[in-house]
């Protein structure tokens, strides 16, 4: 059900200052106030036998933290496939948005798996992550999103250690390539850091492109409770996962990470700039843009501003440098609130007329919305009419439209 705008809403931050795995999400999520017992009754609906969660109060660096620890009987578990774990999740009896989110996570390991190792996802044997422990992981961590209330999750920026890791498949660099390949089929942003541990394992990198909505700064709202989750290593610094927590006013926007590109241009000719436009939509910019401006010794010159997504980023610098003369760019990402955006269809005496609005201001004759250029240019050509004359014409006509609904 959609929130009304004045009631507030439940944020959720994971910052991930020294990584994100499984075991650390879940520590995070008792330290920040989940009750274990309700926990440990949720998950006992799965089909596994031969474990037990614990936890335990840990210190890492002088911070005091809370370290999630599963515990198994079997030596040597099952190795699992994906359809296998798809069914045990099926048969449990989980509400649905923990299945939800928990299968989400599974199907975004198995294509990572499937990629790395070049085989059909449902070929895929998970190793580790079919193992009961890390079941108990990526269920827990959905059931602590469920049970905690949360309705928005955001992530920070992932650090990637350096060195190598001790896998099923052998020896394995850091980050290991499952974990690049979750990272990078979400257009997640990671951090390089001078680290010989694996600090972003798998199953921590599928959760959070899984669970966040998205990956920057910390957003504003108000806290009110901080939670630090315990790694396996102690480094001999504070190796946790701190989960922070807090609300805000639920107005019903979505939000999405954007690249700002830009680059102060004095020695290109103006005939280029149109085609360069041209050739950054069609690669997928969000908007284009130039604004003129006085650079040193006073030569004018036109800064170029390109928005596009992070997935985008590569695609975009690589037409600006081949297309323009510039030496260098300046990069920044921004998060972008948005209202939600409908189309509706008014009919004229000449043709439809896309109308693009703000569902939330439906009914209102003061809503955010804009006819489209291309079918008024269209019905202007038609009927003879100027442009603003059609323009007119169709906000009357949508006027009409949400009155009688």
């Amino acid at each position: 059900m959609k929130k009304a705008p004045s009631e507030e809403k439940q944020i959720l931050y994971f910052d991930c200052f020294s990584g994100v795995s499984g075991d650390m999400i879940l520590g995070a999520a008792l330290d920040l106030g989940l009750g274990l017992p309700e926990l440990r009754e949720m998950l006992s609906s799965l089909a596994l036998s031969g474990w037990r969660l614990d936890s335990e109060k840990v210190s890492r660096g002088g911070i005091a933290g809370t370290r999630a620890i599963v515990y198994v009987d079997e030596a040597n578990p099952p190795q699992r496939n994906l359809p296998a774990i798809l069914a045990l999740l099926k048969e449990a009896d989980l509400p649905d948005a923990i299945y939800e989110r928990s299968t989400a996570v599974f199907n975004r390991l198995a294509k990572a798996e499937s990629a790395v190792h070049n085989i059909p996802v449902e070929k895929v044997h998970f190793h580790e992550v079919g193992a009961v422990d890390a079941i108990i992981d990526i269920v827990g961590a959905s059931t602590a999103m469920y049970l905690l209330n949360i309705d928005e999750i955001y992530c920070s920026p992932l650090p990637a250690g350096r060195g190598t890791v001790k896998a099923a498949h052998g020896i394995l660099p850091l980050p290991s390539p499952a974990t690049l390949e979750i990272l990078a089929g979400r257009g997640a942003p990671i951090e390089g850091k001078e680290t010989d541990f694996e600090m972003v394992t798998p199953t921590g990198a599928a959760v959070v492109t899984t669970f966040a909505k998205s990956f920057g700064p910390l957003p504003s709202f108000n806290i009110e409770a901080v939670g630090y989750g315990a790694g396996s290593y102690d480094p001999g610094s504070p190796n946790f996962l701190r989960l922070i927590k807090g609300r805000c006013l639920a107005f019903n926007t979505f939000e999405e990470d954007v690249d700002v590109i830009e680059s102060n241009i004095d020695d290109l000719s103006p005939e280029v700039f149109g085609y360069l436009m041209e050739r950054l939509f069609a690669a997928g910019a969000l908007d284009v843009y130039f604004t003129p401006i006085q650079m040193k010794k006073n030569r004018p010159a036109v800064k170029l501003t390109v928005l596009g997504s992070p997935a985008q980023r590569q695609k975009l610098q690589a037409i600006i440098f081949t297309e323009t003369t510039t030496l260098g760019l300046r990069l920044a990402t921004v998060r972008k609130i948005m209202l939600p955006r409908e189309t509706k269809v008014v009919e004229s005496r000449w043709g439809p007329i896309r109308i693009k609005y703000s569902a939330e201001a439906k009914g209102a004759p003061v809503s955010h919305f804009a006819p489209e250029y291309e079918d008024c240019c269209k019905i202007a050509t038609l009927s003879g009419l100027p442009l603003l004359e059609v323009y007119r014409l169709a906000e009357h006509l949508f006027h009409n439209s949400i009155r009688d609904n």
